[in-house]
């Protein structure tokens, strides 16, 4: 077993060049826009599934402010579904306007500490971590959305405030891991 230590409110940002399933790499550090999203998700989980579209309109909306890129780090050869192909399926279905890359060896999601589908990290300027959690607290089904915390986040943080939350625990698949990669996840400090 691994130990699984989590990104805190005001770890820095873990860098990291991954790559998108056309082989184009990105690094997270390269990303210009005062903000930085990194939003850990999938193809196949019903909760990224319902929440995809509002992540879509997020990145439009604050586009040329914040930067976003989503991060696959499922196991897809026990899950097809979130196949190099059906992430290109998918980005193309629901019209994902930022690169959505691969995490084959499960390295970045082990190093940010994250567990769910979808899992938002938002980072500052100085791409300091200032939210992590979900993005709203409705996945499946915006009609009964009531808090909007990556939003509000996003505002705050581009308004110079803190964000009215730093953390919402994420709700959502857990990441499929690699036989024998799990990470022990350990309650508490």
């Amino acid at each position: 077993m691994l130990e699984y230590k989590r990104l805190e409110i005001g770890d820095p940002l873990v860098d990291a060049e991954l790559k998108d399933p056309e082989g184009r790499a990105y690094r997270l550090s390269e990303f210009k826009e005062p903000l930085l999203a990194v939003i850990f998700m999938c193809n196949h989980c019903p909760y990224v599934v319902g929440s995809v579209g509002r992540m879509v309109d997020l990145a439009r909306r604050y586009a040329g402010r914040v930067a976003f890129i989503g991060i696959n780090a499922n196991d897809y050869t026990r899950y097809p579904d979130d196949s190099p192909e059906g992430m290109k399926r998918f980005a193309a279905e629901h019209g994902i306007p930022f690169p959505y890359v691969l995490d084959e060896t499960q390295k970045v999601a082990k190093a940010y500490g994250a567990l769910r589908t979808p899992e938002v990290f938002l980072f500052d300027e100085q791409r300091t971590l200032r939210y992590h959690g979900r993005i709203d607290d409705s996945p499946r089904d915006a009609t009964r959305v009531t808090e909007r915390n990556l939003e509000d986040a996003i505002q705050a943080l581009l308004a110079g405030r803190e964000p009215p939350k730093a953390r919402a625990e994420a709700v959502g698949c857990t990441i499929k891991w690699r036989p024998g990669n799990e990470p022990e996840v350990r309650i508490g400090k």
